[in-house]
């Protein structure tokens, strides 16, 4: 399944981005950093042992998150 996660470098969605990888979800994370850094996506991309797509930007942003649908 395809699943895009929102404040995904956030603490609770980079949690959840391992576990989604780990049970084989293709997983794409949106954020603005403007309360984390992108140096998570290194580290969720470490401890899964997958690459992992990301978006910079914000979910306020329809017609970015229309295209990243």
């Amino acid at each position: 399944m395809n699943i895009l996660l929102t404040g995904g470098t956030g603490y609770i969605a980079s949690h959840t981005a391992v576990v989604l990888l780990g049970l084989g979800h293709q997983v794409t994370l949106l954020d603005n950093l403007s309360n984390s850094e992108a140096s998570v996506i290194n580290r969720i991309e470490k401890i899964s042992g997958q690459i992992i797509s990301f978006v910079q930007g914000d979910i306020r942003d329809t017609a970015l998150v229309s295209k990243t649908l």
